[in-house]
């Protein structure tokens, strides 16, 4: 749980950041590119080469599905959907994890399903409001995020279990090159040149975005899926919507609803707790 709660509270930052600073200012598909590539950096002189081929090439793929493909998605989602509608559509990805978790382990986990559909309606609660008229596009844009971003953290936990990996440090480079493979595809086929940035504050968010967000984000998130049953994966990927709200309220100054706040934020608690009895 530790480090899925560092992962939540960095990522709460990233809504915002994303919504104010890049999208609409620069090519999506270059910031896609900039902010893998930095983490893929990062990780590189970590890099253990000898590990199993087939290892290196499922750790690639999940690698281009949870962050490359889903940021194709995910940031074009951005052109037609407020920032708080993209948080509210993320709350259906809990559903995604536990589902496609069980069907990797062939072991289905009904009840898992009421905690994470508790979670969910809390969620929702929070984020209710007016939608946007192009609120199809971006829904369905923000689902097919969803559901690869599920999909791909409960193969790497499942990977991780089968290969019995002790040190994710040694193999996440590969991770990052697989999303690094996709976006720089994405990027020169459908990338605009001329909406490359050249003001500071792009650069430092994409930077903020390739170091923090990128890198220490999906490292402790994915090392924290593999120290977590699947349900508890599942609610914390709700978790992120009211500490993202928050961060909005004290950093942006943007108004929210206290008593669905307040009522949201209670429902994802109990949601947790049954859980965690459940689990037991």
């Amino acid at each position: 749980m530790f480090y899925l709660w560092i992962t939540t509270f960095i990522w709460a930052f990233s809504f915002p950041i994303i919504g104010y600073f890049i999208s609409g200012k620069m090519d999506s598909y270059f910031a896609i590119f900039i902010r893998v590539f930095i983490a893929f950096l990062v990780f590189l002189p970590l890099l253990n080469r000898n590990i199993f081929n087939k290892l290196k090439l499922l750790l690639i793929l999940i690698g281009s599905l949870e962050i490359g493909l889903m940021y194709l998605f995910y940031y074009n989602s951005f052109r037609f959907l407020s920032v708080s509608e993209v948080a509210l559509f993320t709350i259906f990805t809990p559903f995604y994890v536990s589902l496609f978790y069980d069907l990797f382990s062939k072991k289905l986990r009904a009840f898992y399903l009421i905690s994470i559909s508790i979670s969910v309606l809390g969620a929702f609660i929070i984020k209710q409001g007016e939608i946007s008229s192009d609120f199809l596009k971006g829904f369905l844009l923000i689902q097919a995020a969803n559901i690869v971003f599920g999909a791909a953290q409960s193969l790497y936990k499942i990977v991780c279990e089968k290969y019995e990996i002790k040190s994710h440090k040694e193999i996440f480079g590969y991770f990052f090159l697989g999303a690094c493979i996709v976006s720089l595809i994405a990027f020169l086929i459908l990338g605009d040149f001329s909406k490359i940035p050249s003001d500071l504050n792009s650069y430092l968010a994409l930077i903020y975005l390739g170091l923090i967000a990128s890198s220490i984000g999906y490292f402790c998130w994915n090392k924290g899926a593999t120290l977590v049953n699947s349900g508890t994966l599942a609610l914390m990927n709700n978790a992120i919507i009211p500490v993202a709200i928050l961060v909005n309220l004290i950093f942006f100054k943007v108004d929210i609803d206290f008593y669905n706040f307040t009522l949201g934020s209670l429902l994802m608690i109990i949601a947790a707790v049954f859980h965690k009895f459940y689990a037991k």
